[in-house]
């Protein structure tokens, strides 16, 4: 494949209704809770960030950081990585409105954070592929692959990275967390299927693989990497299927409670949740 760069078209900024486009994250909050879906979509109830979200974003900015480099063919030593996280840290903070519970506290996430980028950019092999995208914005109409039905809505999504493999184009996503995972790709497939469409109606081109590298935050940060085949007729017959039961839910405005593991991790479960539910 051409090391050419791909040149995305960024979509213009627009409001923030969930009937302006359709995203993967959206999907899958509504996937797992429909009334967590509504608190935060249609009500428009914010949280603080959290320190989990937090670091990831951080990671994402060392990683992004990396990888434009490497688009230009610069190499960013790991030590200008981190200096150049720390020089952007005091500006995040302020913007993902973040409160730490002391200074210390803060020092810690902080350290967390360069270990965790340092120890991804310690495993990545001195002849991975240029990037062809990083932190591409795609927007797409969604117009099934299969019947040919334009939904009348886009779909919209932040693609974290695509390698210019030998064999074709890697579409590769980052994540953080607390402990390793089983490499499921249930897990993943609404995200990953997303993706797929939207790199293959923005460009043109076929991926031939998908990724996921996960940072993860043990005392010793380790990286985990797991790749799984390019998208099939079923995997875009499956999206289809979630999407079109996601609109008819926003249309009937059926947002029910869905109690589950999701809880643990959800923002509203000691407030508006339970108010809303209870």
């Amino acid at each position: 494949m051409s090391t050419s760069l791909l040149t995305l078209d960024q979509p213009q900024e627009r409001t923030r209704g969930v009937w302006d486009y359709i995203s993967p994250s959206r999907l899958n909050l509504w996937i797992r809770c429909p009334l967590a879906f509504r608190l935060k979509y249609l009500d428009g109830i914010r949280t603080p960030a959290s320190p989990a979200l937090f670091v990831g974003k951080r990671c994402h900015s060392g990683l992004e950081d990396h990888y434009r480099h490497r688009m230009l063919g610069i190499t960013l030593s790991p030590d200008e990585v981190i200096r150049r996280m720390d020089a952007g840290w005091g500006q995040a903070v302020v913007d993902e409105q973040m409160t730490f519970e002391s200074t210390a506290g803060e020092a810690a996430l902080r350290q967390q954070v360069a270990a965790l980028v340092r120890a991804y950019l310690a495993q990545v092999p001195p002849d991975e592929p240029r990037p062809l995208a990083v932190e591409a914005t795609m927007e797409v109409p969604l117009v099934d692959p299969l019947t040919g039905e334009d939904l009348g809505i886009p779909l919209l999504g932040i693609v974290d990275l695509v390698l210019d493999d030998p064999d074709g184009p890697v579409v590769r996503d980052f994540k953080t967390s607390s402990r390793s995972a089983p490499p499921f790709e249930v897990t993943h497939e609404v995200q990953l299927t997303s993706y797929s469409y939207l790199f293959r109606r923005s460009t043109g081109l076929e991926e031939v693989g998908l990724e996921i590298h996960s940072l993860i935050k043990t005392k010793t940060p380790k990286i985990e990497g797991h790749r799984y085949p390019a998208r099939t007729d079923a995997h875009f017959r499956r999206l289809f299927g979630v999407i079109r039961e996601y609109l008819d839910a926003l249309d009937r405005g059926r947002f029910n409670y869905r109690p589950g593991w999701g809880c643990a991790m959800c923002d509203f479960r000691e407030s508006e949740c339970r108010e809303w539910a209870g």
